[in-house]
């Protein structure tokens, strides 16, 4: 029975052995395909990086160190008071030639209508002037009659003083009263020079005096209007220090105001980054604040003049013998649309990520042309002048006599 099961078992073996041999094609050939798969995933990855490469991604230079910045505006006093309002605060919105801070105006004033009282004597003795050459001129013509007969008294006498109808004496006193005539016209003649001196070419409202004390005056009533510290332009207020009952300083700064609808990016690009970047291309921007569902426009208005370390308070010292090269970063200012920044107003310092297109290379490089326009101005403070030039042609026309008004 051994001998017969034997042969069974290897037979068995023989039987099993083609079967597990049939199935390794198979097996074979599903590694194929997904090899196959696979390679023809890489090819098609491949092929769509360098397209996307050739079309679009070697037209821009992207950065993630970018920040939104803008003007700060100091708002400081331009004259020393004690704060007694305060109306705005942080966050608020304000607008040009809004009051800011009060402060008190009770010593602005005191000098103010002090100078109103100077400027209304100074016009009146003036006046006094241009009167005192009318009275020289009349004092002159009645000593020039004066003369005259003078003079004739002392030819007529001394045609008798041979006859004796005259004595010397008489005609003595004559001659000595001509040269008494003379000498007070000439001294009216020198009067009248001095007094032409004060008024020739003038009017009341010319006149040196006039001008002095109405300068004096327009200084007291701009002191007077400072105390009302206002807003040079529109924008939010930040960085309020200042407090109720504070004595202010002149250049003190109060708070600050930042006008939002002014702000840019500044984006630091590589040095290497830059051969290809133009004033005028264009740029789009993502903020951290809203991420990439709000895409921002805008354009490279200006490339840096100069690497962040050029600039810094300590410049890096390349001289020295343990020198690194570090590669280093350029600021390039983009200008954002005000439209876009309405709808979705940004805040100084956020970060953003900036993808400049750089396809066209016709720009500049650096501006042409310098502009004739102030980059930045404010017309808060040109109603103070002009009130207070109203206010002194006012004083000036009313202590002017009725027929020069």
């Amino acid at each position: 029975m051994t001998t017969e099961t034997t042969p069974n078992t290897s037979a068995g073996k023989a039987a099993t052995l083609p079967a597990s041999q049939s199935s390794l094609p198979a097996g074979n050939g599903k590694r194929r395909r997904a090899l196959l798969i696979l390679l023809t995933i890489i090819v098609v990855l491949a092929v769509a990086w360098a397209a996307y490469y050739l079309l679009v991604a070697r037209w821009q230079q992207d950065t993630d160190d970018a920040y939104v910045q803008g003007n700060v505006v100091s708002i400081t006093p331009q004259t020393i008071g004690t704060v007694v309002a305060i109306h705005t605060d942080d966050g608020m919105r304000v607008h040009a030639g809004q009051v800011l801070v009060q402060l008190d105006p009770n010593d602005a004033k005191v000098t103010q209508e002090q100078a109103q009282a100077n400027l209304a004597s100074t016009v009146r003795q003036v006046r006094g002037l241009y009167s005192s050459v009318e009275s020289a001129q009349a004092d002159i013509a009645a000593r020039e009659v004066a003369l005259s007969q003078a003079r004739a008294d002392v030819a007529r006498r001394s045609g008798l003083v041979a006859s004796g109808a005259v004595s010397a004496e008489e005609l003595a006193h004559a001659q000595t009263q001509l040269k008494a005539m003379e000498a007070a016209l000439s001294g009216s003649r020198g009067q009248l020079a001095r007094s032409h001196a004060l008024v020739d070419a003038t009017t009341v409202a010319n006149q040196p005096q006039v001008q002095a004390a109405a300068a004096q005056l327009r200084q007291a009533y701009l002191n007077a209007q400072r105390t009302a510290i206002v807003a040079p332009i529109d924008g939010y207020i930040a960085k309020r220090s200042v407090q109720l009952g504070q004595r202010v300083q002149p250049g003190v700064a109060l708070m600050a105001i930042i006008p939002l609808q002014q702000v840019w990016v500044d984006a630091n690009f590589k040095e290497t980054q830059l051969h290809n970047l133009r004033l005028g291309q264009p740029v789009k921007l993502t903020a951290d604040m809203y991420g990439d569902d709000v895409t921002f426009a805008g354009k490279v208005s200006s490339l840096g003049l100069g690497t962040g370390s050029a600039f810094a308070l300590l410049p890096a010292q390349n001289a020295s013998g343990n020198w690194i090269k570090i590669v280093q970063r350029v600021p390039v200012r983009i200008a954002l649309e005000p439209a876009q920044l309405r709808a979705h107003p940004l805040r100084l310092g956020m970060s953003m990520a900036v993808k400049v297109n750089v396809r066209d290379q016709n720009l500049p490089v650096l501006p042409a042309a310098s502009t004739a326009q102030p980059v930045l101005a404010t017309d808060a403070y040109a109603k103070q002048l002009h009130d207070a030039d109203a206010l002194i042609a006012a004083i000036i026309e009313k202590n002017l006599p009725a027929h020069q008004r």
